[in-house]
C-alpha cells in the first residue's frame, strides 16, 4: 500500500508540473488516504507538500521564456561552435576526397532535402529575429527580451551553418553518410521542438499568454524537425544499399587509374542523361533539377554536349508517332464519313491532332491555370477587409494574422501554379514544333515535281522555320479561350461585392474594350498575313541569290540584285509598319484599360450615389489591375489565333500538295526477274495539263547485266528518261517495271555538307577494302592525298570547295559503294577531262559494274560502242534503239551525232600527231606527275581560302561567348535618330507611372475609410481630378507606344540595309566558307526578332524597372523599414539573375546555332530529294532530321526550365518581402498609419512578385533576344571587296573600254591566303586583242585561278593584269566585271521568266533577245512555249535541262557582246553537234573579240588562234595549235593524242 501511495504521489507531482490544478489533486489524494493510514502518512504527506511547493517554484523558473530561449539558444550555439571547429580542422588538414567520392558527387535526393530543410529553418528563424527586433511592441532590451533575440540569431546562424556543411559535404564532396553528430543533434532538436509545442499548448495557452508568432515558430521548428529526422533515418537505409552497390563497383574498377575522375567528367555527365526525367517531386516542384546545368554554366561556357538530354517522351521519336497517328485517324475517319475535303488534311484536323497529341500537358496546364486564376483574385478580394482591420474594425481575435496568412498562401499558390503552368506550356510548344518539323520534312521528301515547281525551297523552308515556330508559341494561349470568361466573371463578383450595381458599368467598359480589339485584331490578321507573304517572297529571292552569288559577282550584277532585295524589303516594311503601329494601339488599350474601367466604374458610383470608401476603392483598383490581364489577353489571343491560323493554313496546304505517285513504277524484288527495266507504252509529262507530253511512246526492255547508253541532242528528253525510270515524272499512260535496288548519279552534282567520306558511304558501313578500290576506280585517291584532311575534309555547301569534276567523281563513288542492282548515270563524264573520263568509264562502268545493269546518258560518242543497247532520243521519243553498228545505218538521228563527232576528229587528221602516247593510261604520265605538287598547292589554297589555320573550309558557326557586350545594346539603342527618341520614351513612361500612382493615391486619400467618416472632398471633385489624371496618364502611354515602335521600326530598317549591303559586298571567300543557312537564319529569324521582338522587349524592361521603383516608393512611404528588406532581396535577386544568365545566355546562343543546321539539312534534302529517293535513304535522312530537331529542342527546353528556375526563386523572395510588409502593417498601433494609404501600398504590393520577376525576366529575355542583334552585327563587319567603281580622277574609263581587248599578264603570282603557297607562279603573256585563245592543262594546273584573277575574284599578290593598257587593280570591280563576259561551268538560271534570265538589267529589246535565242539554238524551243519570252523559269531553272541552261548563259553573252569573252567549260553538257553549232556562232558573233576558252574537249580549242598550256602554275607552252602539234614532245601534242586515242578506242570487253 505504501508503494502504491508513493507512485500516486509521483504521478500527481508530474501532473502538477503541466497543470495549474495540481494542488487540488494533492488534497484529494491526501483525504482518500487519511482514512487508511492517517497516522503513518501525516508526516510523509507534510514533507511531500513541502517538496511539491519547491517543485512548483522550480517549474515556474524553468518554464519562463527567458530560460527556454536561453537553453535553446545555448544548444544551437554549441552546434555552431562544433561546426566551426570541424571547418577549421578541415581547413588546416586539407580536403581528402578519394576517387569514389568524386565519382559519386552530386548528392542524392535525401541529401538535397536535408540541405533545403536546414536552409528553410535558418530563413524561418531569420524572419522572426528581424520581426522581433523591428516590430516588437515592448522595449527590446528590457524584460529579458534580448535573450529571445540572441536565441533566434543563434538558431539562424546554426542552421545556415548546418546547411552549408551539408552542401559542402554531400553536394560538392560527394559524401554519402550523414555524420553521427548530425544525427544526434537532429534527434535532440526534434525532442526539444516537441517539448516546446507541448509547453505552448499545455501551459502558455491555459495561462492566456501564448503569442501567435511563438506558436508559428515552434510548430514550424517541429515540422522541419520531423522532415529532417525522416530524411536522416530513411537516408540511412538508402546509404546501406548504396554501399553494397559501390563495393561491387569498387571491385570492378579496382584496376583503373586513380586519377581518371575529375570535375570535368562530373559536369560532362549531365549531357548524357535527362535531368528532368530523373527529378524527384521536390526537385520538380522547385525546379531544382536545373541546378546541375546552371552550376556548370556558371563555371564554364556551355556547349551542346553540356546540355542534358530530353526525356524520351519529349524527343521527336516520342512525340511524332503520337501526332502522326492522331492526324491519320482524323483524316481516315472523315474519309470514311465522306465529305468535300474528307481525304485532305485541313487546318481543323491539323490543329485537332496537335492539341490531342499533347492532351496530358493540356489538362495539366489547365489545372494550373485554374489555380492561378483563383489565387490572383484572393488579394483584391481581401484588401477591403484588410483596410477595415487597419482602421480598427476587427471581427475576431488574431484576424490580422489570418488575413496575412491568406494573402501569403494565395501568393504562394499563384507563384507555384504560374511557374509550372508556363513551363508545361513551353514543353507542349516544343513537342508541337518537333511534330510539325518532322511531318514537314517527311512531306518535303515525297513531293512530286509539279508540287516542287509550285513551291520554292525558300517558301518550304519558311514553313518549317517560321510557321512551325509560331504554332509552338500558340501553346502560351491554349487556355485563354476559357480563362478570359472566368477571369472577367471573378472580377465582376468582387466588384459587385464592393460596389454593387456599379460593377455592371465595369462589365460594360470591359466589353467595350474587348469589342475595340475586334477591328484591331482584324487589322493585325490582315497585316500579319501580308507580312508573311512578303517575307516569303523576299526569302525566296535571297536564297536564290545566295546560291548563285558567284555568277552575280562575275557578271557584276550583285548590286542590281541587292536593289531587288531592297525593293522586296520595302514591300515587307510597308506591312511591317502597319503591323507595329497596330501593335502600338493594342499596347495603348492594354495600359489604358484599368484606368478606363476605373473611370467608368467610379463615375457610375457617383451617379448612382454609391458611397466610395477607401477599402472598396482599393479593392476595385486591385481588381481592375487584375482585370487588365484578360482585357489584354483577348486581343493578344485574337492576334495569336490569327497568326496561328495563317501558319496552320500554310502548313495544311503544304501537306495537301501532291506526292509522287507510288504506283508509277512497279518495283519487283531483286532477282525475281531477268528483266531489270521494262517500259511499255509509256507516256510521261512533267506537266500533266500539257497537250504535248515530255516523253511519249516509250517501249524498251533492259535485261539484267546490260549496259544501256542514252544519247540525243539538247532537250531531247535524256534526263527525263532516267527520271521516269526512277518514278520522278508523272505518268500519263503505260507501265514501268523495275527489278532491284537503284543508284543514281545526277547531271548536276548533289553533294551534302560534311565530310567526303560521309558523302561516299552515304549511310553504309565502312568496308575499307571496298572503299579503297572505289576511290582508285574514281581517281579520287590523289585528290584526297592533296586535301589537308584527306577524306575527312569538310565539304562546303553544295560542294563549293570541290571542282566540278571532283564533285562528279564523289557522286560516282557514292553510287559504286552503294552496290545496287541498277545504276543510272546522267552524263557524269562531261565535267571531267578526257583522260579522267576514259579512266572512269573503263574502271567503273566496264570494271566494277561489269555484272550490273547500267543506264548512262552521254554526249561522248566514243562511249557508245561499249553499250549493249543504245537509245537515241529526239523530241521525247526513242527514235532508234539497238547496238552501235546496227543503228548506225538505220536512221539519220544517230548519224547526225556520230557525224558531228567524226567531223570534230577530222580537224586532227590534217596534222601529223605525236605518236608517243602517255606511258600510263591511268594518269601517271610525266605531265601528271609534274602537276601533282601544283595541284596540291591549288587545292590547299582553295580549301584555306576562307578557312582557318586548321584548313577546313567550313568551320562551326561563330558564336560569341560570355556576356553580350554593352556596346551591342548601345549601338542598337542609338542607331535610330542617334538615340534622340530614347529620353522621350523614358520620360513618357515616368510621367505615366507618376500620374497613375497619383490618381490611385488621390482615390485612396480622398475616399473616406468608412461610411461614418466625413470625405475630404466632394464626389464631383473626387471624380473630376481622377479623370484628369487618368487622361494625362493615357496620353503619356500613347506617346510612349508610338515613339517606341517608331524607333524600333527605324532601327530594324537600318540594320537590314547595313547587313545586306555588307553581305553583298563580301568577297567570294565568305560565301565559299559560309553555309547559306547561316545567312538565311540572320535574314529571317534574327531579322524578325529585330523587327517585332526586341523593341517591345527592350521597352518592357525599362518600363518594368520604372514600375518596380514606383512600387518600392509607395510601400516605403507607408513603412520605411521595408527598405531594409528590399535591399537584400533585390541584391539576392540580381545575384540570382547573374548566376542564371551565365547559362541562359549560352543556351539562347545554342538555340540560334542549332537552328541553322535544321534549315540547311532541309534545304539540302529538298535539292537532293531525287538522289535520296533513288538510294532509298528517306528513313536515314528523316532520322538525321529527328536528331537535329532534338539538338535544337534540348537548349530550348532547358532555356524554359532555367527561366522558371529563376522566376520561382524571385517569386519566393518577393513573397517574403510582401509577408514582412503585411506583418509590419498588422503590428503597428491603430491610427499610426493611414489605412487608405496602407491599403494602397498593399494594392501595389500584390503585384510586387510579378514586377520583381518581370524586371529580372525581362532583363534575361532581353539578353537572350539581343543575341539576334549581336548575330546581325557580326555580318555588318564582314571585310568588303575593293570599291565597285573607279573613284580616282586620274583614271577615267572610256565608255567603250576595252576597245581593243588586249590582255597583258605581267609576272602574275597568286595565292589564296598569305600563309599558302603560290598557285600561279610568275605567269607572263599577252592575249592580243581579237584573238581566240584556248587554255588547257590538267586538273589543278591553275586555269580556274587565272580566270578568277582576271575577274578579280582573287587579287594577285605580285604582278599586274593590264587590259588595253589599264591596270585592272586600279579600277572598280563593277567597272571591270560589267565589261567582261563569261559563261561559267555551272549553268545558272534564276526563278522568273526567259526574258528576265537573259536580260536581268532590262537593257535590251525583245527583238535583240529573240536574235540571241536563235543564235544559241533556243529560239525554236522558246517559240513552242505558250508565253514565249514570258515562259516561267522555276527555282534554279529546274524546268529546263542542264544543256538548255548552258545555252541560256550563252544567250546572255550574245546580248552583252563584250570585247572580252571567257568560256569556262561552256559546252560541257551539250552534245557534239550542238557544240559545233555553238562554236560557229561564237566565231561569227565575236569575230572581233578576245575569246578565252577553257575546255576539256580538245576540239573546242583546236581552231583557236593561240593555245596556252598551264602547268604547275607556270606557262609551259604558248603558241598556235599547229606549231605545238608539230612538236611531238609538246605537252599539248600529248593531250591531243590522248584525246584522239580515247575517242577512237573501243571499250568493249
Amino acid at each position: 500500500m505504501m508503494l502504491l501511495s508513493v507512485l500516486h504521489i509521483i504521478l500527481i507531482t508530474i501532473a502538477s508540473i503541466v497543470s495549474p490544478h495540481g494542488r487540488a489533486a494533492e488534497k484529494e489524494l491526501a483525504v482518500n488516504n487519511h482514512h487508511k493510514n492517517s497516522s503513518k502518512m501525516a508526516a510523509f504527506q507534510s514533507s511531500v507538500h513541502v517538496f511539491l511547493a519547491k517543485l512548483q517554484s522550480f517549474r515556474f523558473e524553468i518554464l519562463r521564456p527567458v530560460f527556454l530561449h536561453g537553453f535553446f539558444g545555448f544548444c544551437h550555439v554549441f552546434v555552431l561552435l562544433v561546426l566551426l571547429l570541424l571547418w577549421l580542422r578541415r581547413k588546416f588538414k586539407g580536403a581528402n576526397f578519394n576517387r569514389r567520392l568524386l565519382r559519386n558527387s552530386g548528392g542524392s535526393l535525401y541529401h538535397k532535402i536535408a540541405v533545403f530543410t536546414c536552409l528553410f529553418l535558418g530563413l524561418l528563424n531569420l524572419f522572426f529575429c528581424i520581426y522581433d527586433y523591428f516590430w516588437f511592441e515592448f522595449d527590446v532590451w528590457n524584460d529579458g527580451h534580448w535573450v529571445t533575440l540572441l536565441d533566434l540569431a543563434g538558431r539562424t546562424l546554426a542552421w545556415f551553418a548546418v546547411s552549408s556543411y551539408l552542401h559542402s559535404e554531400f553536394i560538392h564532396a560527394g559524401r554519402k553518410k550523414f555524420p553521427l553528430l548530425l544525427r544526434f543533434w537532429c534527434g535532440l532538436f526534434l525532442i526539444l521542438s516537441l517539448s516546446l509545442v507541448v509547453i505552448d499548448f499545455a501551459y502558455f495557452r491555459r495561462a492566456g499568454v501564448l503569442e501567435i508568432y511563438d506558436l508559428v515558430l515552434d510548430s514550424g521548428s517541429l515540422l522541419f524537425g520531423l522532415i529532417l529526422n525522416y530524411v536522416l533515418f530513411s537516408g540511412k537505409r538508402k546509404e546501406e544499399e548504396d554501399e553494397e552497390k559501390e563495393e561491387d563497383e569498387e571491385n570492378t574498377h579496382l584496376r583503373e587509374p586513380l586519377l581518371d575522375a575529375n570535375t570535368q567528367n562530373t559536369t560532362a555527365d549531365i549531357g548524357n542523361v535527362s535531368l528532368f526525367a530523373n527529378a524527384g517531386i521536390l526537385s520538380m516542384l522547385t525546379f531544382s533539377w536545373m541546378g546541375p546545368l546552371l552550376a556548370v554554366g556558371h563555371k564554364k561556357t556551355l556547349d551542346l554536349e553540356d546540355v542534358p538530354k530530353l526525356a524520351d517522351y519529349d524527343t521527336v521519336h516520342g512525340v511524332f508517332p503520337i501526332f502522326k497517328r492522331r492526324l491519320e485517324s482524323y483524316v481516315t475517319t472523315d474519309d470514311n464519313a465522306g465529305g468535300k475535303n474528307s481525304n485532305k488534311i485541313t487546318t481543323f484536323k491539323l490543329a485537332k491532332a496537335l492539341i490531342f497529341s499533347v492532351w496530358e500537358q493540356f489538362l495539366l496546364t489547365g489545372l494550373y491555370a485554374l489555380v492561378y486564376t483563383g489565387a490572383t483574385y484572393v488579394g483584391p478580394y481581401l484588401i477591403d477587409f484588410f483596410v477595415q482591420y487597419l482602421n480598427g474594425d476587427r471581427i475576431f481575435a488574431n484576424e490580422g494574422y489570418y488575413l496575412v496568412a491568406a494573402f501569403i498562401v494565395s501568393k504562394l499558390l499563384e507563384c507555384l501554379s504560374q511557374r509550372h503552368w508556363f513551363f508545361r506550356l513551353q514543353e507542349a510548344g516544343i513537342r508541337m514544333r518537333s511534330s510539325l518539323m518532322a511531318i514537314i520534312y517527311r512531306k518535303g521528301l515525297t513531293l512530286s515535281s509539279r508540287s516542287r515547281q509550285g513551291r520554292t525551297s525558300g517558301e518550304i523552308i519558311n514553313i518549317m522555320s517560321v510557321d512551325a515556330e509560331r504554332i509552338s508559341l500558340f501553346s502560351w494561349y491554349m487556355h485563354d479561350f476559357w480563362m478570359v470568361p472566368i477571369q472577367v466573371a471573378l472580377a465582376l463578383l468582387i466588384l459587385y461585392a464592393s460596389l454593387g450595381l456599379a460593377s455592371f458599368a465595369a462589365l460594360g467598359a470591359t466589353v467595350v474594350l474587348m469589342l475595340l480589339n475586334v477591328p484591331l485584331g482584324k487589322m493585325q490578321e490582315k497585316y500579319q498575313e501580308k507580312l508573311m507573304e512578303s517575307k516569303d517572297i523576299r526569302m525566296k529571292a535571297t536564297s536564290e541569290i545566295l546560291r548563285n552569288m558567284r555568277i552575280l559577282k562575275l557578271q557584276g550584277w550583285e548590286m542590281k540584285f541587292l536593289s531587288k532585295i531592297v525593293d522586296l524589303r520595302k514591300d515587307e516594311t510597308n506591312w511591317l509598319k502597319k503591323h507595329v503601329y497596330t501593335s502600338a494601339l493594342t499596347a495603348f488599350v492594354f495600359w489604358g484599360a484599368p484606368t478606363f474601367v476605373a473611370v467608368v466604374t467610379f463615375g457610375a458610383c457617383v451617379i448612382m450615389g454609391i458611397p466610395l470608401e477607401s477599402g472598396k476603392v482599393l479593392s476595385a483598383l486591385a481588381t481592375f489591375r487584375v482585370l487588365q490581364e484578360p482585357i489584354y489577353t483577348l486581343p493578344d489571343m485574337i492576334s495569336m489565333v490569327i497568326q496561328t491560323k495563317v501558319s496552320l493554313d500554310r502548313i495544311s496546304s503544304f501537306l495537301c500538295l501532291e506526292d509522287l505517285e507510288p504506283d508509277v513504277v512497279q518495283r519487283l524484288p531483286p532477282g525475281s526477274s531477268e528483266v531489270a527495266i521494262e517500259v511499255t507504252n509509256g507516256s510521261f509529262s512533267w506537266e500533266l495539263t500539257s497537250e504535248n507530253p515530255t516523253l511519249k511512246d516509250l517501249n524498251f526492255q533492259v535485261l539484267q547485266g546490260m549496259r544501256v547508253a542514252v544519247c540525243g541532242t539538247v532537250g531531247s528528253g535524256k534526263s527525263s528518261l532516267l527520271s521516269c525510270i526512277l518514278g520522278e515524272v508523272p505518268k500519263v499512260s503505260g507501265t514501268v517495271k523495275l527489278c532491284g535496288t537503284t543508284a543514281y548519279v545526277a547531271q548536276s552534282p548533289w553533294i551534302q555538307s560534311g565530310k567526303i567520306q560521309d558523302n561516299i558511304l552515304f549511310g553504309q558501313e565502312m568496308d575499307r577494302e571496298k572503299y579503297d578500290s572505289i576511290l582508285e576506280a574514281c581517281s579520287l585517291k590523289k585528290d584526297l592525298e592533296i586535301l589537308p584532311f584527306g577524306d575527312q575534309t569538310a565539304i562546303g555547301e553544295r560542294g563549293i570547295n570541290l571542282s566540278g569534276g571532283q564533285k562528279q567523281r564523289v557522286q560516282i563513288a557514292r553510287a559504286l559503294y552503294h552496290d545496287a542492282d541498277i545504276f543510272m548515270f546522267d552524263d557524269p563524264f562531261s565535267a571531267v577531262d578526257a583522260h579522267t573520263g576514259s579512266h572512269l568509264f573503263k574502271e567503273c562502268l566496264l570494271g566494277l559494274l561489269r555484272s550490273k545493269t547500267v543506264v548512262y546518258v552521254t554526249h561522248q560518242v566514243e562511249f557508245l560502242p561499249s553499250a549493249d543497247l543504245i537509245l537515241v532520243m529526239k523530241d521525247g521519243r526513242i527514235t532508234q534503239a539497238g547496238k552501235y553498228n546496227d543503228i548506225l545505218s538505220s536512221g539519220t538521228d544517230f548519224m547526225e551525232l556520230v557525224g558531228a563527232h567524226q567531223d570534230a576528229l577530222a580537224s586532227l587528221d590534217s596534222v601529223e600527231l605525236a605518236t608517243d602516247t602517255p606511258t600510263n593510261a591511268t594518269g601517271d604520265s610525266s605531265c601528271s606527275k609534274d602537276n601533282d605538287k601544283h595541284a596540291e598547292d591549288e587545292v590547299k589554297g582553295k580549301t584555306d581560302e576562307a578557312g582557318d589555320q586548321k584548313g577546313q573550309l567550313v568551320q562551326d558557326e561563330e558564336r560569341e561567348k560570355g556576356r553580350v557586350s554593352f556596346s551591342v545594346y548601345w549601338k542598337y539603342i542609338i542607331m535610330a535618330y542617334k538615340g534622340a527618341l530614347v529620353p522621350l520614351i523614358l520620360l513618357a513612361q515616368i510621367l505615366f507611372q507618376v500620374l497613375q500612382i497619383g490618381s490611385n493615391y488621390w482615390m485612396a486619400w480622398a475616399a473616406p475609410t468608412s461610411a461614418d467618416d466625413e470625405p475630404p472632398v466632394s464626389s464631383s471633385v473626387l471624380i473630376y481630378v481622377f479623370v484628369a489624371l487618368a487622361i494625362g496618364s493615357s496620353f503619356c502611354i500613347l506617346v510612349r507606344a508610338v515613339l517606341l515602335v517608331t524607333a524600333g521600326y527605324k532601327t530594324a530598317t537600318l540594320m537590314f540595309d547595313k547587313m545586306h549591303k555588307c553581305i553583298f559586298r563580301a568577297p567570294m571567300s565568305f560565301f565559299d566558307s559560309t553555309p547559306t543557312g547561316r545567312i538565311l537564319s540572320r535574314a529571317s529569324t534574327d531579322q524578325s526578332e529585330v523587327d517585332t521582338g526586341i523593341p517591345p522587349q527592350l521597352g518592357s524592361f525599362a518600363f518594368a524597372i520604372i514600375q518596380l521603383l514606383g512600387i518600392i516608393a509607395v510601400m516605403s512611404q507607408v513603412g520605411w523599414q521595408i527598405i531594409l528588406i528590399f535591399i537584400p532581396v533585390i541584391g539576392i535577386s540580381f545575384w540570382y539573375q547573374r548566376y542564371y544568365i551565365d547559362s541562359a545566355r549560352e543556351l539562347a546562343r545554342l538555340v540560334g546555332v542549332c537552328n541553322a543546321p535544321i534549315i540547311q539539312h532541309f534545304a539540302e534534302s529538298l535539292s537532293g530529294s531525287t538522289t535520296v529517293r533513288s538510294f532509298n535513304q528517306e528513313s536515314r535522312f528523316e532520322g538525321t532530321n529527328f536528331q537535329l530537331v532534338d539538338k535544337f529542342s534540348r537548349p530550348k527546353f532547358h532555356t524554359a526550365g532555367a527561366r522558371e528556375w529563376l522566376c520561382f526563386r524571385l517569386d519566393m523572395l518577393s513573397s517574403i518581402t510582401f509577408a514582412f510588409f503585411l506583418l509590419f502593417l498588422i503590428t503597428v498601433p491603430v491610427g499610426f498609419i493611414d489605412p487608405g494609404l496602407a491599403g494602397l501600398a498593399v494594392t501595389y504590393g500584390l503585384n510586387l512578385n510579378m514586377l520583381q520577376a518581370w524586371v529580372i525576366w525581362n532583363l534575361c529575355n532581353l539578353e537572350n533576344k539581343i543575341i539576334s542583334v549581336e548575330r546581325i552585327f557580326q555580318y555588318t563587319s564582314i571585310p568588303s571587296e575593293p570599291p565597285l567603281t573607279t573613284d580616282s580622277e586620274s583614271i577615267k574609263l572610256d565608255c567603250k573600254w576595252p576597245s581593243e581587248g588586249e590582255i597583258i599578264l605581267n609576272d602574275l603570282q597568286v595565292r589564296y591566303a598569305p600563309h599558302m603557297p603560290f598557285v600561279l607562279r610568275g605567269v607572263a603573256c599577252t592575249f592580243t586583242g581579237g584573238t581566240k585563245t584556248g587554255i588547257v592543262g590538267r586538273t589543278g594546273s591553275g586555269k580556274s585561278t587565272l580566270i578568277q584573277t582576271l575577274f578579280r575574284i582573287i587579287d594577285p599578290t605580285v604582278g599586274q593584269i593590264f587590259i588595253d593598257n589599264i591596270d585592272i587593280s586600279t579600277i572598280g570591280l563593277h567597272d571591270l566585271r560589267s565589261r567582261l563576259s563569261i559563261i561559267p561551268q555551272d549553268p545558272t538560271m534564276f526563278g522568273g521568266t526567259i526574258r528576265s534570265n537573259l536580260d536581268p538589267l532590262e537593257e535590251y529589246t525583245d527583238d535583240q533577245i529573240w536574235e540571241a535565242l536563235d543564235c544559241c539554238q533556243l529560239g525554236d524551243e522558246v517559240r513552242k512555249k505558250e508565253l514565249k519570252l514570258d515562259s516561267p523559269v522555276t527555282e534554279n531553272g529546274e524546268n529546263w535541262s542542264v544543256g538548255q541552261r548552258q545555252l541560256v548563259c550563252l544567250g546572255r553573252v550574245l546580248l552583252k557582246k563584250s570585247k572580252i569573252l571567257v568560256l569556262d567549260e561552256a559546252t560541257a553538257s551539250i552534245d557534239t553537234a550542238t557544240d559545233s553549232l555553238i562554236q560557229k556562232t561564237i566565231r561569227h558573233q565575236f569575230a572581233d573579240s578576245t575569246v578565252i576558252t577553257i575546255a576539256h574537249r580538245i576540239t573546242s580549242v583546236l581552231d583557236s588562234d593561240m593555245v596556252l598550256l598551264i602547268d604547275h602554275g607556270l606557262i609551259a607552252e604558248h603558241d598556235t595549235p599547229a606549231i605545238l602539234l608539230e612538236d611531238k614532245s609538246s605537252l599539248f601534242a600529248k593531250l591531243v593524242s590522248e584525246y584522239t586515242i580515247r575517242s577512237s578506242s573501243s571499250y568493249d570487253n
